[in-house]
């Protein structure tokens, strides 16, 4: 009877019929989620969270940043020498020790900057000497750069042999504003983008690339929501499928040279 009932009716029907008893079946029920205060059209805030508190992302490159300066319980800090930020001093004066920075610089597109140090272009870089830094620091930089492979060089090139990169960059995320009206918002990434990326200039064995977020963080970052709220177990939760933000890592060998761009 089972089979004679299949035959009679016509695969169109049959999956009409599957697909009722999927969403019937489903927990919790379809149509019955709950999101309460999330049921909304537009974000908590426009400013990544910044007017409620920490950004999540920023949470996040903080936890990157905080691993590779050196503090107890970590790896050997990089953040030393002459080092090299883009825009500001945000990071080297947080977790950068003293006693370790021989000198720092700044670098800016724009001599607005009165912070600046160094005004240049890092996908032109003519005018950045090379082998220069011990450690160059470049946070949710390059998405403003639409040549992101020429900036690439830039930094391997400025490197000194044996210096050290930390890179951080967006994965899940609106789009940065007043940036996209000034410069541009050119790029979102993956662990693995990332990667291919920096090989194009580095020794992949030289490079280390992790993600940071999960689901719950990825959709509170995307509704403006501060770290503040959210507990740290669940900010801390990793889960490869939702990279709110990824974090690289790269050395510059002490024999290597910038690889040649692909024609």
């Amino acid at each position: 009877m089972r089979t004679v009932a299949r035959c009679l009716l016509s695969a169109e029907v049959r999956a009409r019929l599957y697909s009722r008893y999927r969403r019937l079946t489903a927990w919790p029920p379809v149509g019955f989620v709950r999101f309460g205060t999330l049921r909304r059209g537009t974000p908590f805030s426009r400013q990544f969270g910044f007017d409620r508190g920490q950004p999540i992302d920023r949470y996040y490159i903080d936890d990157f940043l905080r691993r590779h300066a050196g503090a107890a319980g970590y790896a050997s800090g990089v953040i030393r020498g002459r080092v090299l930020e883009i825009g500001e001093a945000r990071y080297t004066g947080r977790f950068g020790r003293a006693a370790d920075i021989e000198r720092l610089d700044i670098l800016d597109v724009s001599a607005d900057n009165a912070d600046a140090t160094v005004i240049a272009d890092l996908t032109d870089g003519s005018n950045l000497a090379p082998d220069s830094y011990d450690c160059v620091i470049c946070t949710q930089t390059l998405i403003v750069l639409y040549d992101l492979h020429a900036a690439v060089r830039t930094l391997h090139r400025i490197l000194k042999p044996g210096g050290t990169l930390l890179v951080t960059l967006p994965g899940i995320s609106q789009i940065c504003r007043p940036d996209m009206d000034i410069w541009g918002d050119y790029w979102r990434f993956t662990a693995l983008s990332a990667r291919r990326l920096f090989e194009e200039a580095f020794d992949p064995a030289d490079i280390t690339v992790e993600s940071y977020g999960n689901v719950l963080s990825a959709t509170a970052f995307l509704y403006g929501l501060a770290a503040q709220d959210l507990r740290p177990r669940e900010l801390a939760l990793h889960d490869p499928d939702y990279q709110v933000t990824i974090a690289l890592k790269a050395l510059k060998s002490k024999t290597s040279t910038a690889r040649e761009p692909a024609r």
